[in-house]
């Protein structure tokens, strides 16, 4: 593989250490080729790496543009890959000549790149801003960052996340300490706590904020020191911000630090960043691999590198009274900083490495050469319409399992999914959006696609609403009329209780419906009792079994996050508010409290649908003795699945509650309020109650039953079962797409 990276060459900061230590380490495998449009220290270092370094420079953009399009088709290159705006640019000019893909990895905001700076904002940021949007692929440096750019309106299946990564090797010893800090200028003692920060003296960083919280934080620890390693236009204003809080002789401005930042590190004691905006900082994990104790804003990807309270400490930019109090209890906890610094520095190195990272890169360049690659068709992609981004989990749970299935026929194809949120929908699942009443984009995307997907849950019914129903219809078979084949996908079929809507709903499926995969058998039955004649009717099941949720570990972390330790044991309850829930509500509470006191099982609470459900854990708690956790709104499938693994029971009305405990093959009492979450736990073998019949010990003699052995041994081979019926899903809309 050969890539030929362009960039100004004039960079510094993160985006030059990303770009050395990339190409350094790509070069290994491929030919990884460095074009800088100035010579200076950059060229310099990259030479003195190994990294094969060319000069492109001066202003003729015309000359420019030929001569590396001449260089880059004489040298068989595969992909052009752009760094910083001026890079940007030219790749985005060398599209047509080269023929070839063209990516750029955004290293930073590039609103605020010229913060300060109006009429640099208004030349090279407008410049910038416009051969983004004319690149084919953009990289951004953690996930937060693609979230911006998506959330700009940029294509949103046109985008990947890459991590910047360092070397974790141990760094030998670094000297003494405080012979080194004394030499910065700084007035330590051995006791001193030093807490450092490596970063520009400009308005983003928010170096104000950093020496309020400071100041703040000394008040109740003396000991305290801050030294700032950067330099800027700031550097004044700051040094008399700590004059007038009476922290001078506490913080020290080392300026530009030389010799490399190892030897900073070593010396600290806590590491911190203010910083406004973020992609993912080096700083951060530089300070990690020396087990540094780290404070940091809750921006771009910094979260996901800092659990709060577990190895480190967030807080909202501008903040510096939350800084100031972190900085205390960092100062006043020796044992808190070693123990945070030791969780950081396991969770950066297992994941933030300088290997995953040119790893992921190696990845990213191989999907692209085959989505560039990729043959055209008349015909390509698939439409998804659903019940999605109303705020009902178990509705984008669906969402998530068809696509990842859909990508499973064809990474690359592309996909279209009409959503009553597109914003959100487009953010979380990066995928290309319509709005439920954008006809227009739909009519088009229909036009274009070989597969339309009338995408599972109980779309077809009419007890929630008629015009739900006759809009899945209308839907359905405008698809048919633009050219799709058209399969309803692992679906649940009814009710439809009026006589219009089941001859409706006939009349279109045989007419426009190409196949039809069933998630339960009682659907079956009334497709038949309602007249559909489709050729293809199979009982397969709903897509969401076939997802396989994130790792225990990252479900304790998330719990042990929010105040939930995972360690303990839970009976996990997925119940929504439905006519008659508050006089049920005391046998629920009962059959709870039984269980708490028999088994040690702790209520936690898990809402679906969060604005709705979260309302009615009240009336089950009040006056019940046992303690209880409710889950926070986590937006991920795969990681509720992951925590509905850490139960030892689960409760549900919420249809996916149980679906959940089903992936994780957790036992099981379903309380059923519709027909579908009766014929769904048929299907799986779970033991289910009519809602109406709850009482607290039919309830509690079901979960007995549901928690002995020979119930976990039967639910086990159910599953097994349905989950590989479920595949059929796929399978049909593989040969529906001809692949």
């Amino acid at each position: 593989m050969k890539v030929i990276h362009l960039i100004s060459g004039g960079d510094s900061g993160g985006a030059k250490t990303h770009v050395l230590s990339l190409l350094q380490n790509l070069n290994k495998t491929i030919t990884a080729q460095l074009v800088c449009f100035r010579d200076g220290p950059f060229a310099e270092e990259a030479r003195a790496m190994g990294i094969p370094t060319m000069i492109c420079g001066g202003n003729n953009i015309p000359h420019l543009r030929r001569e590396l399009a001449d260089y880059i088709r004489e040298g068989g290159y595969q992909l052009i890959h752009c760094h910083g705006s001026r890079a940007n640019m030219i790749g985005a000019l060398l599209r047509k000549p080269t023929g070839l893909p063209v990516v750029s990895t955004v290293h930073s905001d590039y609103k605020l790149d010229y913060m300060g700076r109006p009429f640099a904002r208004l030349t090279f940021g407008a410049i910038n801003a416009w051969a983004l949007r004319h690149l084919d692929y953009r990289i951004g440096v953690s996930d937060a960052m693609v979230d911006l750019l998506i959330d700009r309106g940029f294509p949103p299946d046109r985008f990947y996340a890459i991590y910047n990564g360092i070397d974790f090797t141990p760094a030998p010893s670094q000297g003494d300490r405080l012979a080194y800090l004394r030499g910065l200028g700084a007035d330590v003692e051995e006791n001193s706590v030093v807490v450092g920060i490596a970063a520009r003296l400009n308005p983003v960083k928010d170096m104000s904020t950093l020496i309020r919280g400071f100041a703040e934080g000394h008040k109740s620890c003396p000991r305290l020191r801050l030294v700032i390693a950067g330099d800027g236009e700031e550097r004044q204003k700051l040094e008399d911000l700590a004059k007038e809080l009476g922290v001078e002789k506490a913080v020290t401005f080392a300026g530009w630090i030389s010799g490399g930042m190892d030897r900073f590190y070593s010396a600290l004691d806590v590491n911190a960043l203010t910083s406004l905006s973020e992609t993912f900082p080096y700083a951060l994990t530089e300070g990690a691999r020396f087990h540094l104790a780290t404070v940091a804003t809750a921006v771009g990807g910094i979260p996901y590198l800092i659990d709060q309270d577990v190895n480190g400490y967030l807080f909202t930019p501008g903040d510096w009274q939350t800084l100031g109090r972190y900085l205390a209890a960092l100062g006043n906890g020796d044992a808190l900083r070693r123990e945070m610094g030791e969780k950081l520095y396991e969770k950066a190195s297992a994941k933030f490495s300088i290997q995953s990272t040119v790893d992921t890169q190696l990845h990213i360049y191989e999907e692209i050469i085959r989505r560039h690659n990729r043959p055209k068709r008349d015909r390509d992609g698939v439409v998804i319409c659903g019940a999605y981004g109303r705020g009902n989990a178990g509705d984008d749970a669906i969402l998530e399992a068809i696509l990842q299935e859909m990508r499973a026929i064809d990474p690359d194809m592309p996909i279209t999914v009409l959503t009553k949120d597109p914003k959100a929908t487009r953010l979380t699942y990066r995928v290309r959006t319509a709005g439920r009443m954008d006809v227009g984009t739909w009519k088009k995307a229909m036009r274009h696609a070989g597969l339309y997907i009338n995408g599972g849950g109980s779309l077809i019914q009419d007890v929630t609403s008629r015009r739900s129903l006759w809009f899945y219809l209308h839907t359905i078979s405008l698809a048919k009329k633009c050219g799709c084949r058209v399969q309803m996908y692992g679906c649940g079929m009814g009710p439809l209780n009026y006589d219009y809507d089941r001859r409706r709903a006939a009349e279109t499926i045989n007419r426009c419906v190409d196949a039809i995969t069933l998630r339960d058998p009682l659907s079956l039955e009334l497709t038949r009792q309602i007249g559909v004649t489709v050729q293809e009717v199979l009982v397969t099941g709903d897509p969401v079994l076939n997802l396989r949720g994130r790792s225990d570990a990252d479900a304790k972390a998330f719990l042990r996050s929010h105040g939930i330790e995972p360690d303990e044991k839970y009976v996990c309850l997925g119940l929504r508010n439905w006519p008659g829930f508050a006089e049920k509500s005391g046998e629920i509470r009962a059959a709870l409290q039984y269980l708490y006191d028999k088994h040690g099982l702790i209520p936690l609470f898990m809402p679906m649908n969060y604005d709705r459900d979260a309302a009615i854990t009240e009336p089950i708690t009040r006056g019940m003795s046992a303690p209880f956790r409710v889950m926070p709104k986590t937006e991920d499938a795969e990681l509720e699945i992951a925590i509905v693994r850490q139960m030892k029971l689960c409760v549900a009305m919420r249809l996916h509650s149980l679906l959940y405990a089903a992936c994780g093959e957790v036992p099981s009492v379903g309380l059923s309020y519709d027909p579908k979450v009766t014929g769904c736990a048929r299907y799986l073998g779970i033991s289910c109650i009519e809602f109406d019949d709850v009482t607290a010990q039919r309830l509690i003699d079901t979960a007995e039953t549901a928690l002995s052995e020979s119930g976990m041994d039967e639910l086990g081979r159910r599953f097994e079962y349905i989950k590989n019926a479920e595949r059929m899903n796929i399978e049909t809309a593989r040969r529906l797409l001809g692949e």
